[in-house]
């Protein structure tokens, strides 16, 4: 390529250049005047529309605003329209308050002439019962004057003749009540009672504080008694028993109040005289073995006992104690044997009655458990059971019988009834029990004196042991229906006064003997 060619090219190409860019920039102005006149035309729409939008609110606001006061003005026609009702209404109360004070003030006033007039009655009232008791005064000590006795002696005549008469009719409407209710009750009870009496029957052991051990010989005595009185020494020390040792043949007799203890003795000394070695080490290790076995047999008669009830679930500390009432006795009866008989028959009468036998049994077979342990602990026999029933977890109900099986609390239900009606069936039988003579004739005195104390008894027989107070009365001094009063004083009379077992009828008898002789 020539300087000339490369030349003209350059050129060439200097000349394309400006004029592309020549063109360019005329195409740039020619844009740049049609953005700005779109800009102007944007901006000259939006202008309108938000004038456009301005009026379309501006007449909006205008519309809630009158809507608005238009609401605004019904409110406030409607609260004055309220307004003027409830005017009206408090002006009619109003009215009607100054009407009512109007009509309490007439009354105040009428009330006030009311009083005024009352109190001239009652100053008028005042002076007539002054006048009248005057009077009154006047009249009985002029009736005194003529009776001849004070108004006090005549009001006591008064008292007594109705308190003699109330008690008649009280006495013979009492007699009526009773013979009524006894037709179905008596027949009832005594056909329960009889039946379990039938139905049951047991033996007794008799009360004693001595027992009497069999010796082969006489020879015997000496080996008790042993060199300068070890032995008997060593017996006494270890069961706490007295050995008395007299005149009577081939035997020793045992004394002490404890019958466990003294059983503790007897089979002591039983295994001891087979034994035949008798001294003081083979004396301690024979009792020691005798008191384990007992133990062991008082915990088996607890359990026979309650087995042969039929009672279950008793608490182990309380078999152990029924077991230890089989070496117990009141009034020569067994407690043990004594308690199983209130068991079965407390069983029999709810059985009777449709009520539960298993805790009537319970009730019966426990009533007297507080006989094991009365010498260890302070009180009654009943409170003491109770407090060991409720200690071992028995139901409130077998407590509660327990401790009113001789009322020392009140009864409250049938069950504290049947306990006590079965203790009194096993212990007042005849043959259940014994006393000593002295007590015996001194009870039947004291009966018979007691009985003698009251008005118009002529003669008095204790009879069936004590169990029967019969007495005559004087037909002249005492009625029918006194009578029947006299046997219930005497009765609570003999409840405050004596001690005694089971229960005492008392039967006053009165006659009246017409006699006359044919000629």
């Amino acid at each position: 390529m020539s300087i000339s060619t490369a030349f003209l090219l350059i050129l060439a190409l200097i000349t394309g250049g400006g004029i592309g860019f020549f063109l360019r920039k005329k195409f740039i102005e020619g844009n740049q005047a049609d953005l700005e006149k779109q800009r102007l035309l944007i901006i000259e729409n939006a202008i309108h529309e938000a004038e456009q939008f301005k009026k379309e609110n501006l007449l909006q606001v205008k519309e809630e605003i009158y809507q608005a006061k238009k609401e605004a003005e019904q409110e406030i026609k409607n609260s004055r329209k309220n307004i003027e009702n409830e005017q009206r209404r408090l002006e009619r109360k109003l009215d009607k308050v100054h009407e009512d004070l109007n009509d309490l003030k007439a009354k105040e006033d009428a009330l006030s002439d009311q009083e005024k007039k009352l109190v001239e009655r009652e100053r008028k009232v005042t002076k007539r019962e002054e006048e009248v008791e005057v009077l009154i005064i006047e009249q009985r000590q002029r009736l005194e004057k003529i009776a001849g006795i004070t108004c006090e002696e005549a009001k006591k005549l008064l008292l007594d003749s109705m308190e003699s008469e109330a008690r008649m009719d009280a006495a013979k409407r009492l007699t009526k009540i009773e013979n009524e209710m006894k037709l179905e009750a008596d027949r009832k009870g005594k056909n329960i009672l009889a039946l379990a009496i039938a139905r049951y029957a047991g033996d007794y052991v008799a009360d004693k504080t001595v027992s009497m051990v069999p010796l082969p010989n006489d020879e015997m005595k000496g080996r008790i008694i042993g060199r300068e009185g070890r032995n008997i020494r060593a017996i006494e020390a270890a069961t706490g028993i007295d050995i008395i040792i007299d005149d009577t043949p081939e035997a020793v007799i045992l004394s002490g109040f404890n019958p466990i203890r003294r059983e503790i003795a007897r089979q002591s000394l039983l295994q001891l005289i087979s034994d035949g070695r008798i001294h003081p080490a083979r004396i301690e290790e024979v009792v020691a073995k005798v008191t384990h076995d007992l133990d062991v047999e008082i915990k088996e008669a607890g359990e026979k006992a309650a087995f042969d009830v039929g009672v279950h679930g008793i608490h182990v500390d309380l078999v152990n104690l029924i077991g230890r009432l089989k070496y117990r006795s009141s009034y020569g009866q067994n407690i043990l044997q004594h308690s199983l008989e209130v068991a079965f028959l407390c069983g029999i009468m709810a059985a009777e009655l449709g009520l539960d036998v298993k805790k009537a049994k319970r009730a019966g077979l426990l009533h007297d458990i507080g006989k094991a342990v009365d010498h260890e602990m302070e009180g009654s026999h009943a409170i003491i059971g109770r407090d060991l029933a409720k200690k071992y977890g028995e139901r409130d109900e077998i407590v509660y019988a327990i401790a009113a099986h001789h009322e020392d609390l009140p009864p409250q239900g049938v069950l504290d009834i049947l306990v006590q009606a079965a203790d009194a069936l096993s212990g007042a039988r005849p043959g259940a029990r014994k006393e000593m003579l002295q007590s015996y004739v001194k009870r039947l005195e004291d009966l018979e004196n007691i009985a003698n104390t009251f008005p118009g008894v002529e003669k008095s027989y204790a009879v069936q042991a004590g169990r029967d107070l019969r007495i005559v009365v004087n037909s002249q001094q005492v009625g029918d229906d006194a009578a029947t009063l006299m046997s219930r004083d005497i009765a609570k009379a003999i409840e405050e006064q004596l001690t005694y077992p089971g229960q005492i009828r008392v039967t006053v008898i009165r006659e009246t003997r017409a006699v006359e002789y044919a000629k």
